[in-house]
């Protein structure tokens, strides 16, 4: 089995978010969630995976994640 960078989808309470993807991009995020289902049994949608994906790519950002430290959350005063 493959290991993906990608974990299991936790359980999640989604907002809407409307985007435009390339034509390759799109088949890349449905062979993304042909692999997922195989690692995982589970067949998960492209729209649940894509926010995961999301996730980990911020979380993986080293420079995005030491800005995020300087600097007050939306919607809070410094």
């Amino acid at each position: 089995m493959a290991n993906l960078k990608l974990g299991k989808l936790p359980e999640r309470m989604p907002l809407k978010l409307t985007i435009a993807i390339s034509p390759s991009l799109n088949q890349d995020l449905l062979q993304y969630a042909d692999v997922y289902a195989e690692v995982y049994g589970q067949q998960e949608s492209i729209v649940d995976l894509i926010p995961a994906i999301l996730a980990a790519f911020i979380d993986g950002d080293r420079a995005f994640s030491k800005f995020k430290m300087t600097i007050a959350p939306r919607g809070q005063d410094v």
